[in-house]
């Protein structure tokens, strides 16, 4: 890319993003940082079961200070972008209501698919930057044969999220620079050093922005409680794979698929959750075998790396973000839904989470398990 362009850097406060604003910076080009503001990290604090404090979200305060710091150091123009309001209408508030439901949500795509690139891009190109770049590790390139953006897995397998991104369209992909995607973090972070960043030893953040501690229920009950709603009454029966009540429990919401602990019931050999039936707020439970299934659908498909689906597609399907890709075959079976079917049977298949497919390196697309 010609010195001349302007770059808008997303700028989350960690090592990689920072990294990728001094790269760029380095090379000549005008870089412009973005922060942007999604939750208010204080809000919820001390409510019953929340900490007062939580270190390695993402998103936070302190990462905010942080991307400024970087910012200054390395002479560009940073803005912060408050987008609160709109991440708790398309993010907190479908994650509240997917868990509800009994389904277990991935919060990290949706704020990626409707938040990061959607409304980054649109503030990228009102400040006149040619191309939005990000810390991710992930790869984009133009196919002249096929005439499409394609998103590639990084080289450094160990740091992919090209799962998280599965719903990047054609237009975006055309507009976004993953700079890291020949990049291992080792490597990164020596390039942090290099050019002087402060928070090249910075740790990696692990949690979810507005889940301290992953703890989902006491979260559940802090919001809405804060929002004045009443947690639902989403008691119901333990059951067995054939039918058989085993037990109660106090709400579907505690619990997702191929849970083992807490379930609240003994018996002679260990239980699973199988299914959550949010309908009937039954709770399905039963052995490790019958945690596995060969076939599932997926609906809310994009489509990547080609236009369309007009026969079967061998692919390699993630289920979840540590998943190793499964063979399987891919084919329509429905108005923006499709049937995958695994060579071998998969374990703990989770409605509500993610399904990415790909073709080697490239991701063909992606949906959300139905």
């Amino acid at each position: 890319m010609p010195p001349s362009k302007t770059i808008a850097v997303a700028m989350s406060g960690g090592v990689d993003s920072s990294t990728v604003a001094a790269m760029l910076r380095a090379e000549g080009h005008r870089v412009i940082g973005l922060t942007m503001q999604l939750w208010n990290q204080r809000r919820l604090a001390g409510h019953t079961g929340m900490p007062e404090t939580v270190q390695g979200r993402c998103c936070s305060l302190d990462d905010v200070y942080d991307a400024r710091r970087v910012a200054e150091t390395l002479g560009i123009p940073y803005y912060v972008v408050n987008h609160e309001d709109r991440f708790e209408r398309d993010v907190v508030r479908p994650f509240v209501e997917e868990y509800l439901s009994g389904r277990t949500p991935i919060p990290c795509s949706l704020c990626n698919n409707h938040l990061k690139f959607d409304q980054l891009l649109i503030v990228a190109q009102q400040i006149g930057a040619d191309a939005l770049a990000t810390g991710h590790y992930a790869r984009v390139e133009f196919d002249q044969a096929c005439g499409r953006w394609l998103l590639k897995r990084p080289a450094d397998r160990s740091k992919d999220q090209t799962y998280f991104l599965f719903g990047l369209t054609q237009e975006q992909l055309s507009r976004t620079l993953f700079p890291l995607g020949e990049m291992t973090k080792p490597e990164v972070r020596d390039l942090a050093r290099h050019h002087g960043l402060a928070l090249a030893e910075k740790p990696d953040s692990q949690e979810i922005c507005f889940v301290p501690g992953g703890d989902y229920k006491n979260f559940l009950d802090a919001y809405l409680a804060e929002q004045g709603d009443a947690l639902p009454d989403t008691a119901g029966e333990l059951v067995t794979t054939d039918g058989n009540v085993i037990g109660e429990h106090g709400g579907i919401h505690h619990f997702t698929v191929g849970q083992r602990k807490g379930l609240g019931v003994a018996t002679g050999s260990p239980l699973y959750v199988i299914q959550i039936k949010g309908d009937t707020r039954q709770v399905v439970v039963g052995n490790q075998e019958d945690l596995y299934c060969k076939t599932m659908r997926v609906k809310k498909i994009n489509l990547i790396s080609v236009a369309d689906l007009s026969e079967p597609m061998r692919v390699q399907v993630k289920i979840r973000h540590r998943h190793d890709p499964a063979s399987a075959q891919l084919e329509v079976s429905g108005a923006d839904e499709m049937t995958i079917t695994f060579d071998q049977p998969q374990r703990a298949v989770t409605p509500g989470q993610a399904a990415v497919f790909y073709d080697g390196d490239v991701v063909v697309g992606g949906g959300w398990i139905a």
